[in-house]
């Protein structure tokens, strides 16, 4: 059943034509620039040529879209998410289908994320198949299996998809193994969760490094404390899942950022989101919402604000955002990454990456220039996505076609007319359409 209704929404959807012309938009391009009244030539699934209205011409054959008033920015890349996990209200490992995932990945495309990185948690070989075979929807980034002390890697139902190590040559030959896959990235859990669980050994974590290193593979962390954070930044490690929240950043770190520039940090703040928020947020009654999420998904999540987080939760919050403004000012790499589908994420597949664009400005000092380059430019370069992140001649044509200018108010990045990934227009309304039957209630026979 599930694969005759994919191949039906796969049927609806408008490929670009060969070759079509955009004109008109405010574009930004994802480099920093803005071109107003701009043009761009779209051949097949690439941008293929830049300029303003008039520079770029229309092919013979070439089909024109007027863009007059709308804003075109690069679509986002979420590089930490926890996919197959949830499905509605459940969360369990029942759900890490085939089925699901493709309905997660149409999720993040409509909310506007070309790409995904899946962190760490990997049940089985799906990833790794429809990052081969890639649908309409988010590309399928993922670090396979991470790396934990046995039993404390990921929380909840996640929890047992980590490789649990207890010696340098366990941990390098599981390295090995995962090596076999090609994984765009290795996981690590530096974390003890509060004293419940045993924190990975810097040993092992030096082994794993090590390891991946020698085998062209790099590595990120989830880590919430700075001492360990200077460790790993000494060891040679190649980006945070989390910011440091025990403590303030200090000297010592700031200067091994400086010395190690392509290490990224990612802020997560969706996944934190109860720690600084303290009323119930305006965005909750967007139309959007709607078009994605059942009536008790959203009432949970707003109820979800209205109670009291508890003292330390918010002072680690408070910490969160302040080490945020200090990376910013040192001119650390900061890259999007949500935890969406995690214990803490919920089951706000994109919504979570939209969010999380505006609170980089709203809470953590960003311009929305800079919020943007951190949901694009920023984790394409992390994650190698070359033909990603930038509106460019040569990049796969994913963008966004909003209503409204971003810069001038950064949650007009949910005021999405279209979304476009590898040159082919996202079926929104139909994908919406399909999601509402699903929510609605069941009418009385």
């Amino acid at each position: 059943m599930f694969a005759a209704v994919a191949l039906a929404v796969l049927t609806i959807l408008a490929p670009a034509h060969a070759q079509t012309l955009f004109e008109g938009a405010r574009l930004i391009t994802g480099d920093g620039g803005v071109i107003e009244n701009s043009a761009f030539l779209v051949t097949s699934s690439q941008i293929s040529q830049v300029g303003r209205k008039g520079e770029v011409p229309l092919p013979s054959g070439g089909k024109r879209v007027d863009l007059t008033g709308k804003t075109v920015m690069p679509a986002l890349i979420d590089a930490h998410v926890h996919m197959g996990y949830r499905k509605g209200l459940d969360f369990s490992t029942n759900n890490y289908t085939r089925e699901n995932l493709s309905d997660i990945l149409e999720r993040f495309a409509y909310y506007g994320v070309a790409a995904i990185l899946e962190a760490g948690t990997a049940r089985s070989d799906l990833p790794y198949e429809f990052r081969a075979n890639p649908p309409l929807g988010a590309l399928y980034l993922t670090a396979g299996r991470g790396f934990g002390m046995p039993n404390a890697g990921p929380g909840g139902p996640m929890r047992d998809s980590a490789y649990g190590v207890t010696t340098e040559a366990e941990a390098r030959a599981d390295v090995r193994e995962l090596a076999a896959k090609k994984p765009n990235m290795v996981k690590i859990w530096v974390d003890d969760r509060g004293g419940t669980v045993e924190k990975l050994h810097p040993d092992l974590y030096r082994a794993i490094i090590d390891e991946a290193h020698k085998n062209n593979m790099r590595v990120f962390a989830h880590v919430t404390k700075l001492d360990d954070v200077k460790d790993l930044l000494r060891t040679g490690i190649d980006g945070f899942a989390h910011m440091v929240r025990d403590r303030d950043i200090d000297d010592e770190m700031i200067a091994l950022v400086k010395a190690r520039p392509a290490v990224f940090f990612q802020q997560t703040l969706w996944g934190e989101r109860l720690s600084f928020y303290s009323t119930r947020p305006a965005w909750l009654d967007e139309p959007i919402l709607r078009d994605t999420f059942s009536a008790e998904e959203i009432r949970l999540l707003g109820e979800s604000f209205t109670k009291a987080e508890n003292p330390a939760a918010r002072k680690a919050g408070e910490t969160n955002l302040r080490n945020i403004r200090k990376l910013k000012q040192a001119g650390a790499r900061l890259v999007l990454g949500t935890d969406t589908g995690g214990v803490s994420g919920g089951q706000y597949f994109g919504l979570g990456s939209q969010i999380e664009i505006e609170l980089l400005v709203t809470r953590g000092g960003l311009t929305p220039m800079e919020a943007i380059l951190a949901g694009t430019r920023n984790p394409a370069a992390a994650l190698r996505l070359d033909r990603m992140g930038s509106i460019a001649s040569g990049k796969s044509a994913d963008f966004l076609v909003l209503d409204a200018n971003p810069l001038d108010n950064i949650s007009n990045t949910r005021k999405i007319n279209m979304v476009y990934l590898r040159g082919t227009e996202v079926p929104r309304a139909e994908l919406a359409k399909r999601w509402r039957a699903k929510n609605e209630p069941q009418k009385a026979q």
